[in-house]
């Protein structure tokens, strides 16, 4: 499912315009985003949690001129779905 199958949805069953779902959309991912950059996690309820991560720094290989480099620490989003989410999508995919 892509971002127009997602807006194009709900403005079905909403009744509410395309552009007025997109830029609701755009507006949501955009500030799940600078929540994210700016360290902040963001919590839905019933649906999950986006998270920022640290990974460590690790040593990893240039295979083609054969030698070790360091790879630095650095952030990650993630994402947690609730434990609620997991329990529909796993009863949907066994039925």
């Amino acid at each position: 499912m892509t971002k127009a199958d997602i807006v194009a949805e709900i403005s079905g069953k909403t009744g509410i315009e395309k552009a007025a779902v997109l830029s609701t959309v755009e507006e949501f991912m955009k500030s799940v985003s600078t929540s994210l950059e700016e360290g902040n996690n963001v919590y839905l309820r019933g649906f999950g949690s986006f998270t920022v991560k640290r990974r460590a720094q690790k040593t990893g290989r240039n295979i083609s001129k054969n030698t070790t480099i360091v790879i630095p620490a650095q952030n990650v989003p993630h994402f947690k779905p609730a434990k609620s989410f997991i329990k529909n999508v796993k009863a949907k995919v066994k039925a």
